[in-house]
């Protein structure tokens, strides 16, 4: 089974559009299958408060000028989905409020993301369920009663679904990754398995590759020096070619865990098998 690669851009845009299309292009040549964006209403998922308090960043002194550069509209997400027609790679977000879902329902987007931070977030997953579109679920900071109620949810919609493992850590430590946790995940619900990534480096989702996850998730950035507090744990262009590639080559050699003979082995065989 090929494993569906996403190419997380998030909000690593940082509010530009070209930078958008730039990414787009990166993942569309690295040969992901998707391009994954976040999408905000900036005053229902934060407090006045916290909006108001300070942040120096390139577009003013508070957490809302911070918050509101970073956010796309509709006129913006009208030339992503254009650009993604165009070079023929699938897209969609994480809605992280009930208004940002609705809003994406503009598009015809055939998958959608539940973040781990909206896990226990009931009005937000019931309304995603209810589109019965293929859903990525990811579990960090998620404890199992969390996950079953969510699961729980998604069965009785009847909307097709898999589970993500990830440690919602900006960069997560190789030692925090657990991979272990793929194989439990697939034993405990009885459904395919991916993993979202936020560690430095490439390795760690090799090794996530060969536990055969279904799906990848990988943040991904033009260069790690940009703004923001996701590009530390994103990938340049350079590594996700070649994450992409790995990815499809550890896929292929894990075969299907039937012994036999292969046709190579044959002629192998017939000279060492007479020693």
């Amino acid at each position: 089974m090929s494993i569906f690669i996403i190419a997380e851009i998030g909000i690593n845009h940082n509010g530009d559009i070209g930078i958008a299309k730039d990414m787009i292009t990166v993942a569309k040549d690295a040969g992901c299958d998707a391009v994954k964006f976040q999408k905000r209403t900036v005053n229902l998922v934060y407090t006045k408060e916290y909006l108001d308090s300070p942040r120096e960043s390139p577009w003013g002194t508070t957490q809302r000028e911070q918050k509101e550069g970073l956010e796309f509209g509709l006129s913006e997400y009208k030339e992503i989905d254009t650009y993604c027609k165009k070079r023929a790679i699938e897209w969609f977000a994480s809605a992280w409020d009930i208004e940002s879902q609705i809003f994406l329902r503009q598009f015809d987007l055939k998958y959608n993301k539940v973040a781990s931070a909206m896990l226990t977030n009931t009005s937000l997953l019931n309304l995603i369920a209810e589109e019965k579109k293929h859903t990525f679920i990811s579990t960090g900071m998620s404890e199992f009663h969390e996950i079953d109620q969510t699961v729980e949810l998604f069965k009785d919609k009847g909307c097709p679904f898999e589970l993500m493992h990830s440690t919602s850590t900006y960069p997560t430590k190789d030692e925090d990754a657990n991979l272990k946790m793929i194989p439990v995940l697939r034993d405990r619900y009885h459904c395919n398995v991916g993993y979202s990534g936020h560690e430095i480096g490439l390795a760690v989702s090799y090794g996530a590759a060969a536990f055969e996850i279904t799906s990848l998730e990988r943040h991904i950035t033009l260069n790690r020096a940009m703004y923001g507090t996701d590009q530390a744990a994103s990938i340049e262009p350079s590594g996700f070619m070649q994450l992409c590639g790995v990815v499809r080559k550890i896929t292929r050699a894990l075969g299907d865990g039937v012994k036999r003979i292969t046709e190579d082995e044959l002629e192998i065989r017939k000279k060492l098998k007479k020693v």
